[in-house]
């Protein structure tokens, strides 16, 4: 079995080996391929919590918090059961509530724009970059503006999203929040395990959360997620919201909390997974090279930040009748996905927060343009090639 080149040495991959029957030749996400290359670390992960049998906030909870701060490069690590409760948890910390907007890209998933609401706050959606994908900082800055000029709601918070494994402009947001004295909540539920300016996800804002959902660069098997940040306080406070707002003692609560417990079996098996994650990373990186091989003059391919590494949590492309490319490809064998078919301001329980069509017309543009191809880091490269040839044929043929 020929892997993807980052992934061919016996120090990263050690000595796996798999009849290619075994593995579905184009599995999407990879999650069946990653478990046959690292079963042999993960059944003993198992075994141990459940000789142990304390299933809940476990003593893997504490080692996974603790690879995770090396891993990021931070000083604070919180398990969480959800990557939604990942972004739900800080909120509450920093008091999110009634009145306050939250400033976030109108291109992303609902979690990022549901968790707001729950609290009682408003969503503001921003515009995202036409290359990157990501939040504008340029119109972040004018619908900022805009709310302060119509003094109904109190700026908050800015919730940058890493779409598809990128991460955001955090410089550019960054000072954006330091002159508007707003807090910045990173949405890494993607791109955990990129880097940008040789600062690894995790570190890039005040309090960073991800999701460890199974597709996700780092997945379990179930939910989970985590937040990261060098504010001690700030993580003793998400620590408590995350059991009940429990206090020093079992039955003191300090504050409104949530039940947000990370599960222990998924912390075993994150902790098996996390040593692997960068080379699976690189090797994300080798698919997507491959991909540009085939399809950067024929389609927008994604662009690369030369001043990060992407996680590619997914490929994406852009591509003129897109419905009809999907459909030959279902029909060659190539699974595909569309992330997202419609911008947060197009579904209805956020049209309220939204000025209509037109209103965001790079988010409204990309909804009608966005493919996702198979990408993961145990892909075997001639399956790449087929791929990658087969999308060429379906997008000549449109």
């Amino acid at each position: 079995m020929k892997l993807m080149p980052a992934l061919r040495s016996s120090e990263d991959m050690g000595s796996f080996s798999l009849p290619d029957a075994e593995v579905p030749e184009l599995e999407f996400a990879g999650i069946k391929a990653q478990y046959a290359a690292l079963k042999s670390s993960i059944a003993p992960r198992l075994a141990k919590v459940f000789e142990h049998g304390r299933f809940i906030m476990g003593p893997e909870i504490e080692e996974l918090e603790a690879a995770l701060t090396e891993f990021a490069g931070v000083e604070h690590a919180v398990g969480l059961s959800s990557g939604t409760d990942a972004l739900i948890a800080p909120m509450m910390a920093m008091g999110v509530g009634p009145g306050d907007a939250i400033f976030m890209p109108a291109f992303t998933f609902t979690a990022t724009a549901e968790v707001p609401i729950l609290l009682g706050a408003s969503p503001v959606f921003v515009d995202v970059e036409p290359r990157t994908f990501n939040i504008d900082p340029a119109d972040l800055a004018a619908k900022i503006d805009a709310v302060k000029k119509a003094g109904v709601l109190r700026p908050k918070a800015i919730v940058p999203v890493d779409l598809f494994g990128l991460p955001a402009n955090y410089a550019a947001i960054g000072e954006i929040g330091n002159r508007e004295g707003i807090d910045v909540l990173a949405d890494a539920a993607q791109s955990f395990g990129a880097s940008q300016n040789d600062q690894r996800v995790g570190s890039l804002a005040r309090v960073t959360a991800t999701s460890f959902f199974p597709a996700k660069p780092l997945g379990c098997y179930g939910d989970g997620g985590a937040i990261f940040t060098d504010d001690g306080d700030l993580a003793d406070q998400i620590k408590s919201v995350r059991v009940h707002g429990q206090g020093k003692e079992k039955y003191a609560v300090d504050r409104i909390g949530l039940n947000a417990r990370l599960d222990t079996l998924q912390a075993a098996i994150l902790i098996a997974k996390l040593p692997r994650l960068a080379s699976e990373i690189d090797a994300r990186n080798a698919l997507a090279d491959l991909y540009d091989s085939h399809l950067s003059d024929i389609c927008v391919t994604p662009l690369r930040d030369p001043n990060a590494q992407c996680a590619f949590a997914q490929y994406c492309i852009l591509v003129e009748g897109r419905d009809e490319v999907q459909q030959r490809l279902q029909e060659a064998g190539v699974p595909t996905a569309i992330y997202y078919p419609r911008p947060m301001h197009f579904q209805a329980p956020y049209e309220q927060y939204g000025d209509g069509p037109g209103s965001l017309s790079v988010s409204e543009e990309l909804a009608g343009k966005i493919l996702a191809l198979p990408m993961h880091g145990y892909m075997q490269e001639h399956v790449a090639d087929r791929i990658g040839k087969a999308v060429r044929a379906a997008i000549e043929s449109v």
